[in-house]
């Protein structure tokens, strides 16, 4: 029996989904990002061109964290931009959720917050309060949007950078999981982690969700974050 050639690959390319580096969690403006999320992009964007894996096509939703871990990462061409690939609205779910009145341990304390984030995305999924400006079954199209845009090209080597949200989503659509993993993936999203999907055509499965071996490195053992 013939193996394979060394560099034989099958006829499915890749698209591999980034989630952006480490934001300004309790700052005015959480869309800027932190000194350690600039060093994870720069971490992860290393280990790529280090291993070969360089992308055939580039797409970033339109949040400046995105364009900005992208940026960070080191690779030069130009990105194409899709706004299905942002994050979902946080701050509007919240208040909307507690009637514009955010209990103020919710925006300030870390464990509380996400505890209520949770719970708030729980609800927005079973439509349990109104006044958002999207509504998940919104969200939930425009992810798929975005994925079918991104998919759609000859390119073997699709590199996104997204959210966490957003990348739950994704997931959880691709395996055919219940809508509360998204939740429960999108929490475990770390900063400029990868999940990689393989596609041709319709065809279209997980292969790897949320790895991070550029923090496995004694050089990277300090970039582990969650927000």
């Amino acid at each position: 029996m013939l193996l394979p050639a060394k560099n034989w690959r099958p006829n499915l390319a890749e698209l591999l989904v980034i989630r952006h580096g480490q934001a300004s969690f309790g700052q005015d403006n959480y869309d800027v990002l932190s000194d350690l999320g600039h060093r994870q992009a720069e971490a992860v964007g290393a280990l790529l061109r280090e291993t070969g894996w360089v992308p055939d096509r580039l797409v970033t939703g339109t949040l400046t964290r995105q364009k900005d871990t992208l940026s960070s990462m080191g690779f030069t061409q130009a990105p194409e931009e899709h706004s299905g690939l942002n994050e979902y609205d946080f701050h509007d779910l919240l208040t909307a959720r507690f009637n514009g009145e955010v209990p103020d341990l919710v925006n300030s304390d870390r464990k509380t917050h996400f505890r209520a984030l949770r719970e708030t995305v729980f609800e927005w999924q079973d439509a349990a309060f109104a006044g958002a400006s999207e509504t998940y079954a919104e969200f939930a199209a425009r992810v798929e949007a975005a994925r079918a845009f991104a998919c759609d090209t000859d390119a073997k080597r699709v590199l996104v950078v997204s959210s966490g949200g957003v990348i739950g989503q994704m997931t959880a659509t691709a395996l055919g999981a219940p809508e509360r993993q998204m939740m429960t993936l999108n929490l475990q999203v770390k900063n400029t982690s990868m999940t990689r999907f393989m596609f041709s055509g319709a065809s279209f499965s997980l292969h790897e969700f949320n790895a991070t071996p550029h923090f496995m490195r004694p050089e990277g053992a300090d970039l582990l974050s969650y927000s």
